[in-house]
């Protein structure tokens, strides 16, 4: 495979991910809109269990399978990888059997854990069950669409999974408005039957993005059979040796894709109880947590997105300088892709936080501004901590230390649970908030220290860079705040209209200053420059 076609393969895929994430994200105003946040809250009872299932039961196919198909491809044995390919969509429908099964039969004792049947206000037990059995039935289909990316990631073509993942989110989001909104709008149904159907939308679109799938196959399959015939060599691996082999690339990259979701279902399972206890009723903390786990949760996945796709394609050469034993360039390759993560996320996650207000007013409106406001100003911060997790990880993978990314997570996962309760009780919804930045904090120094001790990587450098980050991120926040100020004396923020134009001038004000700095000092050129050469231009000029 030529390093050109490695570079367009990446950045296809990249963009279909963001892409599928911006989607992700602009869905989710109108889908607030017509079910409110309690709406958003039973959504997420439904999908919180269905993405930790999900990702037991492909265990990180994708990128395994296509580790494991072009490693045997490019040994001229390209039946060794079409055996797997055979076997392996007995074993995925049977997983997909399975989890579906597991989850449709919890749904009863999920929803008993997460809602109080006694309380009349807010969702029913009757709702969240629907809601998960529902959502459920996507994962018939989606571990067998996931092997089959992997397959053709092996062949290092990535545009089936990019067209299918863009589709499957275009199909998906299309059926959830529409019928959320015939159903509350059209038949004045419950917002509990309209949700339920929403997170049905995970098998639809998932039909989507198969049946894009199945025509690639269709197109491409006499080209891979003509290559099959071809092979020079056939190991004749059993199917033991094979799943083994394919297990070891899996397990570590399904554990940590897991991160999120397992925070998630801490919260699912202790966060609507633990602010009862302290006196909300359920509809109350209902609204919290959707604003929480939904809402503000959406919003700031948005600089974590930005950030990891810049990165991205830093890693596969991480990989190389460390099979190389290339220090020299492992050691920038790291600092690179440090300084990018922080560069990117640190001023967006604190405009961020400055501008919750505006932000979540205009986005969702004002009607429950003060829920969600105030739990987005908090949340904010913590994008930085996912989005240094994420890439950490990542490079752990790239020298092949990835049992301290598990070990981490591990680390992380058990201070979340042991603090979740103690200090939502103690600071209501923001406490979920500080359990989960303090689990991320956990997590991210046992990958920082296995980075330093087994790359070899001193942090003198991006130290001294952080700093000058930090500075730069807090001369944007006090123009943003004295813009912000100055605005809202003639635009209060008690009007939509308002609040969206105190966040585009903030946004354009701030955004402009930290790029002026940057640039006239030569720290964005330093930064980025090498994929946006104007930086450097500007700089020297």
């Amino acid at each position: 495979m030529t390093d050109a076609k490695l570079v367009r393969g990446t950045m296809i895929l990249t963009a279909s991910i963001f892409i599928s994430k911006i989607l992700g994200l602009i869905y989710i105003f109108p889908f607030k809109a017509i079910v409110g946040l309690e709406g958003l809250a039973l959504y997420t009872y439904g999908y919180v269990p269905y993405t930790v299932l999900l990702s037991v039961a492909t265990l990180g196919i994708p990128l395994a399978v296509s580790k494991f198909v072009s490693k045997y491809n490019s040994l001229g044995d390209y039946e060794t990888g079409r055996r797997l390919f055979k076997s392996g969509l007995i074993v995925m429908s049977i997983t997909g059997l399975v989890s579906f099964l597991i989850l449709f039969l919890l749904a009863e004792p999920i929803a008993n854990l997460v809602v109080d049947g006694k309380d009349l206000k807010g969702n029913s037990i009757e709702d969240v069950i629907l809601t998960i059995r529902m959502v459920s039935v996507a994962l018939l289909i989606v571990p067998i669409m996931s092997l089959i990316r992997g397959y053709f990631q092996g062949y290092q073509s990535m545009g089936p999974t990019a067209v299918s993942q863009v589709i499957e989110q275009i199909v998906r989001i299309i059926f959830i408005l529409c019928l959320t909104f015939i159903i509350v709008h059209m038949m004045n149904g419950s917002v509990g039957l309209a949700v339920s159907f929403a997170t049905f939308g995970a098998f639809v679109g998932a039909l989507g993005g198969l049946t894009v799938l199945l025509i690639y196959w269709f197109k491409r399959r006499g080209n891979i059979n003509k290559q099959i015939q071809e092979s020079k060599v056939n190991h004749q691996l059993p199917l033991r040796k094979i799943y083994k082999e394919l297990v070891s690339y899996a397990l570590p990259l399904s554990f940590v894709g897991l991160a999120i979701p397992l925070y998630q279902l801490i919260d699912l399972l202790t966060f609507n109880n633990a602010l009862m206890g302290v006196g909300y009723d359920q509809a109350t903390a209902e609204e919290a947590f959707g604003a929480f786990a939904q809402a503000a949760h959406k919003l700031i996945l948005i600089p974590v997105s930005i950030a990891t796709a810049m990165s991205l394609t830093l890693l596969p050469t991480i990989t190389k300088s460390f099979i190389d034993n290339d220090q020299s360039l492992l050691q920038k390759q790291v600092t690179q892709t440090y300084q990018i993560i922080l560069f990117l996320t640190l001023p967006a996650a604190v405009g961020l936080s400055i501008l919750a207000y505006p932000a979540y007013g205009t986005l969702f409106g004002l009607e429950d501004v003060h829920i969600g406001a105030a739990v987005l100003r908090y949340y904010a911060p913590v994008s930085v901590l996912f989005s240094l997790f994420a890439v950490t990880s990542a490079i752990l993978q790239g020298i092949n230390q990835q049992r301290f990314a598990v070990i981490g997570l591990l680390a992380g996962l058990l201070v979340k649970l042991s603090l979740n309760i103690y200090l939502i009780a103690n600071f209501e919804a923001i406490g979920a908030i500080y359990a989960t930045g303090l689990g991320y904090v956990t997590s991210l120094g046992v990958n920082i220290w296995a980075i330093g001790k087994h790359a070899n990587y001193r942090y003198y450098f991006i130290l001294k860079r952080s700093l000058l980050i930090v500075f730069f991120t807090a001369i944007m926040a006090f123009v943003i705040i004295a813009v912000k100020e100055f605005l809202t004396i003639w635009l209060p923020l008690d009007n939509r209209v308002y609040s969206f134009i105190v966040l585009l001038v903030t946004v354009l004000s701030g955004g402009v200053v930290y790029l002026y700095v940057s640039v006239r000092t030569n720290l964005a050129g330093q930064i980025l420059g090498s994929r946006f050469k104007f930086l450097k231009k500007k700089a020297r000029g």
